[in-house]
């Protein structure tokens, strides 16, 4: 069976079994990962089949940023996945489970799993990179008022004097975690998309920084230099 008819299997089953009311992690989400998931794999030697199916199931189960087993998602997600793929899907291959299953459990951040295959590297990679750029910056928000999350502190937005407390305000998950992915990609490719993408966050911070500021015009040089990618 190809790769594009498994596809189009997990789609279909997700659109019956998969709630959507979490836009972070709905099929889109699932689409795009595989999508950037196959670009950063071009000219390797991967099984499409583990990586597809990990971009899939990653966040078939995906507890809330402040649920207290937040850190087990990705293992939770990992013994359902299986579970699926054996009950729904008896034609997948069973040797590739724990291959899926690895790069399932290591995508996480919070889990802290270092990836050992180049599938689990790429599942890695891709899911990161949602998190930066203009869909990343969109997911932040989206997510913040899912959890009615302030979105910056008036008094101190870039934590000048204070501790960072993504928990709390939702411009400080940035600082918290988003601005250091990039250090933690695992493929090439992964790491120069990450930057960029981490600047274009930079950008957003220090056109905020400015309009706070009474600029309505310009960008904070400040943010832009403090915050830099790779400094």
């Amino acid at each position: 069976m190809t790769v594009q008819l498994w596809q189009q299997r997990f789609e279909n089953w997700l659109r019956q079994h998969h709630n959507d009311d979490d836009a972070a992690h709905d099929i889109s989400h699932f689409r795009r990962v595989w999508a950037t998931a196959q670009r950063l794999s071009v000219e390797e030697n991967i099984d499409e089949r583990v990586m597809l199916a990990a971009c899939y199931f990653h966040d078939i189960v995906s507890l809330a940023k402040n649920h207290p087993q937040r850190s087990r998602s990705s293992a939770l997600a990992a013994e359902k996945t299986v579970s699926i793929l054996r009950e729904d899907f008896p034609d997948f291959p069973e040797d590739l489970y724990p291959a899926v299953a690895h790069a399932i459990e290591a995508h996480s951040h919070s889990a802290n799993i270092t990836p050992q295959t180049r599938e689990a590297k790429i599942v890695q990679d891709a899911d990161r990179l949602e998190s930066l750029g203009a869909i990343g910056l969109a997911r932040v928000f989206s997510v913040a008022g899912r959890l009615n999350v302030s979105l910056f502190d008036a008094e101190d937005p870039f934590a000048d004097s204070r501790a960072l407390n993504d928990q709390r305000y939702a411009l400080d998950h940035f600082q918290n975690k988003l601005l250091r992915l990039p250090a933690t990609m695992q493929t090439e490719q992964g790491k120069a998309l990450a930057e960029h993408n981490a600047r274009y966050l930079v950008q957003f911070m220090a056109k905020m920084s400015a309009e706070l500021q009474g600029d309505y015009l310009q960008y904070d040089e400040a943010i832009l230099a403090r915050f830099e990618p790779g400094i």
